[in-house]
């Protein structure tokens, strides 16, 4: 009998290496499950990974899927440092478009060039207040927040679909759960004329930046970092648990919020019922692949857009089920996981 055993030094070189693994083991159970269903190996493989990148508006949508997943997975990486575990950022994104929209509705018609910067603000608070629950709820009830988040992801979408189904419907909309189109100063601005690449990239950057120096530079990353791996240690220092779990919920729930404002603003352009192809939950895969490093999420979210893409391509080219996104997203997730688990522990043989 083989039980697991906890090595003293886990290798880092390993655990770099170990998206490499799962990528590649990903491809191989990925063959499989093409031929399985009957469909030529590499065929499906070039219509999945190369045929959306043969084009210049492939690349500009790569870029337009990243970027949500790329934000939200930044936020993520700060609780997920500290084993502060938000698996309800696809609400806050939800919450937060509603937030924005609800900015843009109301001021329909209006050409002031505060509209953008208020629904951009209102996002963020928006995501930041549905962050805000689940972090009350843990100091407060001792609520696990994995379960909270994840709970009121559902609630989100329950109050998504009574708002464009009722008070906020297009009432020329021909009876469709969707909002009015948004005026153009509401909008970001396009900058690729052909391509939906638009301003809303910006506010990708802007976070990939701040959490690069916040993860180099910043006390409180410190924190997070002894609470996440050393929690006896941290109480011992003085720091305080609670700070860390609403400075972590709050601040993923904020980037998830203006992920929600850069889809209702941009590719989408209102509010519906389809503002988010799960790009909340896929972001948590971004962030581990990513091993919680800045940069290291912004090559991981590329990588998930790819497979966004490559899912829609095979739905056309091969008529495969559009189910295969999350089949390959999910085999990823698995594999990455499977990876950690030996690198943080060995197999021992007991009598």
């Amino acid at each position: 009998m083989h039980l697991l055993e906890p090595r003293a030094r886990p290798s880092r070189l390993m655990r770099w290496t170990a998206p490499l693994i799962a990528i590649v083991a990903t491809l191989l159970a990925g063959s499989l499950l093409f031929w399985s269903l009957g469909k030529p190996v590499l065929e499906s493989f070039e219509v999945f990974f190369i045929q959306p990148m043969t084009s210049s508006y492939g690349w500009s949508e790569l870029l337009i899927k990243a970027c949500p997943l790329i934000l939200i997975a930044e936020g993520l990486a700060i609780g997920f440092k500290a084993r502060i575990y938000n698996i309800g950022a696809e609400g806050q994104l939800i919450i937060g478009a509603l937030a924005g929209g609800g900015v843009a509705i109301y001021m329909d018609g209006s050409d002031s060039a505060w509209v953008m910067p208020a629904m951009i603000l209102a996002g963020a608070i928006g995501g930041g207040l549905w962050g805000a629950l689940p972090a009350l709820l843990r100091t407060r009830f001792n609520a696990q927040e994995t379960l909270t988040t994840l709970m009121l992801s559902y609630v989100a979408s329950f109050i998504l679909s009574f708002m464009v189904s009722g008070p906020w419907r297009d009432p020329e909309g021909m009876n469709f759960p969707q909002s009015i189109m948004f005026g153009d100063n509401a909008l970001f601005a396009i900058l690729l004329e052909g391509s939906r690449v638009n301003t809303s990239i910006y506010l990708t950057g802007a976070a990939v930046l701040a959490f690069w120096l916040f993860n180099a530079r910043s006390f409180m990353h410190f924190q997070l970092e002894v609470g996440g791996h050393a929690p006896a240690a941290s109480r011992y220092a003085g720091f305080s648990s609670h700070q860390t779990v609403w400075f972590s919920l709050v601040v993923s729930g904020i980037t998830a919020g203006l992920a929600g404002v850069g889809e209702i603003a941009g590719p989408v352009g209102q509010l519906n019922l389809n503002i988010s192809p799960g790009y909340g939950f896929a972001a948590i895969i971004v962030a581990y692949l990513g091993r919680l490093h800045a940069l290291g999420i912004v090559l991981a979210g590329l990588l998930m857009a790819l497979i966004y893409l490559g899912g829609e391509a095979a739905q056309v080219s091969l008529q495969m089920p559009f189910a295969i996104t999350g089949i390959f997203q999910g085999m990823l997730l698995f594999f990455l996981l499977g990876s950690d688990v030996f690198i943080d522990n060995r197999l021992r043989r007991s009598a």
